[in-house]
């Protein structure tokens, strides 16, 4: 049976989804955006998307700025910022895209940038935290977080608080702000290690920490919307699927190599049906009003059923509510801010 979702069971090619790899009749951002009829039709609209220098952040901007709104992107080096942008101008969108430099390890360069940001547009409808770094050596952001919760978790979570009041400022009957968290099926084998975010004490592992800030960013988005959904802010995390990008720069050839293996190649996918959950996140109509879920595939997902490695679904501890609010309250703490 294919994994793929209800959404792209019934949008793939009239030949039946594809489940054969990259480039399948899987759903690509830019397909999300025409079954949405959203071409050109969010005129006025504001997002903000981090991470677009290369990989799924690139093919998110593209589909975004197909819907004529105005996009904000994050690089940390604005000269591939640039030509990103250059490109993603080359569809003659009515739409502008504004590079904002960021690096998600620094909290002054998130600051720098939010303010940055924030004289340029008194608007943002949707934030697209896209960012990350997976599986790297042991190691501290500029503020001496672990990197991966520091980058991941904390360098969003800052960002959010950052433009939280232009977000509920922007929020309307018809059109909801949303943040949308790229997180990832590597939840699975997190753990919030609460004292211990470094890991000193549980020992770090590359996959272990990567796994623990990305099921910080799926908590995060959960108690988001818990907290603002009732104001109409909403948020959802997902994760987009196995592709080939630079994100995975820091892992073993031994490991690079099991992409060769058919059922792995068969799961991946390309950058641009990477990034069609995330764009389905950002826009689709029938999420207008939700959110508090996990999504893959374009699709809410179910919980986890069988613990393969590519088996679909979200871990049992992906949701709770304590630990939710917890690491609410100490990240506010990390940052230096309050509610």
């Amino acid at each position: 049976m294919s994994r793929l979702a209800p959404y792209a069971q019934i949008h793939s090619s009239p030949d039946g989804p594809g489940d054969d790899g990259p480039g399948d009749d899987r759903p690509t951002a830019a397909q999300i955006v025409r079954d949405q009829n959203l071409v050109g039709k969010l005129q006025g609209k504001v997002f903000f998307i981090t991470g677009c220098s290369s990989g799924i952040g690139v093919e998110t901007a593209k589909a975004i700025h197909s819907t004529g709104a105005d996009v904000y992107i994050t690089a940390r080096d604005m000269k591939k910022g640039g030509n990103v942008a250059k490109d993603i101008l080359s569809d003659n969108g009515p739409g502008k895209v504004d590079v904002i430099p960021m690096e998600l390890d620094s909290f002054a360069s998130i600051k720098a940038g939010a303010a940055k940001f924030l004289e340029k547009s008194n608007q943002l409808n949707v934030l697209i935290n896209n960012a990350g770094v997976m599986a790297s050596p042991e190691g501290q952001t500029k503020d001496g977080f672990e990197t991966q919760f520091g980058t991941n978790h904390l360098g969003h979570f800052l960002l959010f608080q950052l433009l939280k009041p232009t977000l509920l400022a922007s929020s309307a009957a018809d059109f909801n702000s949303r943040v949308v968290v790229v997180s990832s099926v590597g939840h699975r084998g997190g753990q919030i290690h609460f004292g211990d975010f470094a890991m000193k004490k549980a020992g770090y592992t590359p996959w272990k920490a990567y796994g623990q800030s990305k099921l910080a960013t799926l908590y995060f988005a959960t108690e988001l919307d818990r907290r603002y959904g009732n104001q109409g802010l909403h948020s959802m995390s997902l994760h987009p699927g196995g592709i080939a990008t630079p994100l995975q720069r820091h892992l073993d050839e031994e490991t690079l190599k099991m992409n060769d293996q058919p059922e792995v190649k068969a799961y991946m996918k390309s950058p641009e049906q990477g990034a069609a959950t995330s764009v389905w996140a950002a826009v689709a109509q029938e999420l207008e009003g939700k959110g508090g879920v996990y999504l893959e595939d374009c699709a809410i997902a179910e919980p986890q059923q069988d613990s393969g490695m590519l088996s679909s679904g979200y871990a049992a501890e992906a949701f709770n509510e304590e630990n939710e609010r917890r690491l609410w309250e100490e990240s506010l703490q990390m940052v230096g801010m309050s509610e």
